[in-house]
């Protein structure tokens, strides 16, 4: 019988990164989201996960880089609500189908299990970090702008990670 945990959100993060004018890497989150994940065990092994992320919730610090990225030229938050993440595996990687921007892709990131332990309240949590690289352009966001000393505005590899702390469900 498989068990439930689901996302502690007030301990759990998302972020990216992105080289910008080639020169500096600009950071940011997404502010809400929500991810569960089915275990036979655990040791998470054969674990299901799933993650939804709400896209006009990114945030970078600059309202006018995040409503730029909310808008149709990257992830179209109004047509697109959502990024979602689906896999049936997890160890030290997760394999899973990510959808951004109505196109689905396979990805792989790099996943560290923190353990479980159990908080002052009795709630039985686990913690798992992970990190990986995507292409932006393999989801349709390619926007932009070509640089007078050449290169470009913003790099097609994205850096993502997140740190995540679930709940066990009785």
């Amino acid at each position: 019988m498989a068990t439930k945990w689901i996302l502690d959100p007030t301990h759990s993060e998302i972020t990216f990164k992105v080289k910008h004018m080639m020169i500096s890497n600009v950071k940011g989150s997404f502010r809400t989201f929500n991810a569960e994940i089915e275990s036979e065990d655990e040791f998470f092994a054969n674990a299901k996960t799933t993650a939804t992320i709400q896209t006009d919730s990114v945030f970078t610090n600059n309202t006018d880089r995040d409503n730029h990225l909310k808008s149709a030229e990257f992830f179209n938050a109004e047509v697109h609500p959502t990024i979602t993440f689906e896999s049936q595996k997890l160890n030290n990687e997760v394999v899973g189908n990510l959808t951004i921007n109505g196109i689905t892709k396979p990805v792989t990131l790099d996943v560290d299990f923190g353990g479980i332990n159990v908080d002052p309240w009795g709630n039985t949590k686990a913690g798992f970090s992970f990190e990986g690289k995507i292409s932006r352009k393999d989801f349709g966001l390619n926007w932009n702008a070509a640089l007078e000393a050449g290169g470009v505005m913003v790099s097609d590899d994205v850096k993502i990670a997140g740190e995540l702390q679930f709940v066990k469900q009785a």
